[in-house]
């Protein structure tokens, strides 16, 4: 599948099939993950893999709807910021580097007939409590991970033109 075509079939999934993911393909997401660019190489990011089964109700306390825990797989991205490099006015690139990985992530999980919803909209609280986060250590985002139960004709993704969103040589 070519690049462009993967990158519009991509779409937010909140129906899953209660089909268990192959642990190959789960392998060849996180894959995807690990080989993401990051700055100097450092990658800043920790995936936390958690089955669902059984967890439902610990896991609706980071993020209540109930598609939620629908797929049989929820991925957490988290950032260690004192593991990133950091631009010369500070800036610290941790959440750049862990939303590259997830991105590589989520399109080859559609590549591969799975689908993702990515979930910045979460408790991080709770999040922390739940997967016994180190102090140093930020929950990003997640995402479910399964196979999807629904269409994505559903909803049209609407987006700028590329007028709107592109500059050439200055604003």
């Amino acid at each position: 599948m070519e690049f462009l075509e993967l990158a519009r079939q991509r779409y937010s999934v909140r129906s899953y099939k209660s089909v268990p993911v192959e642990n190959e393909k789960l392998q060849a997401v996180l894959e995807a993950a690990r080989v993401a660019p990051t700055a100097c190489n450092l990658q800043p990011f920790r995936f936390i893999v958690i089955h669902t089964k059984g967890k439902e109700e610990e896991l609706r306390c980071v993020y209540g709807e109930p598609w939620f825990t629908q797929a049989p797989i929820v991925i957490c991205a988290c950032a260690v910021p004192s593991q990133s490099w950091a631009r010369q006015d500070g800036m610290n690139y941790c959440h750049v580097d862990v939303t590259i990985a997830m991105d590589h992530l989520i399109l080859a999980a559609t590549e591969l007939g799975l689908g993702t919803c990515w979930i910045g909209a979460f408790n991080p609280e709770e999040a922390q409590k739940i997967l016994r986060l180190p102090n140093d250590v930020e929950p990003i985002a997640f995402t479910p991970l399964g196979y999807p139960d629904d269409q994505p004709g559903h909803r049209h993704k609407s987006r700028k033109s590329i007028d709107e969103l592109v500059r050439y040589e200055h604003w």
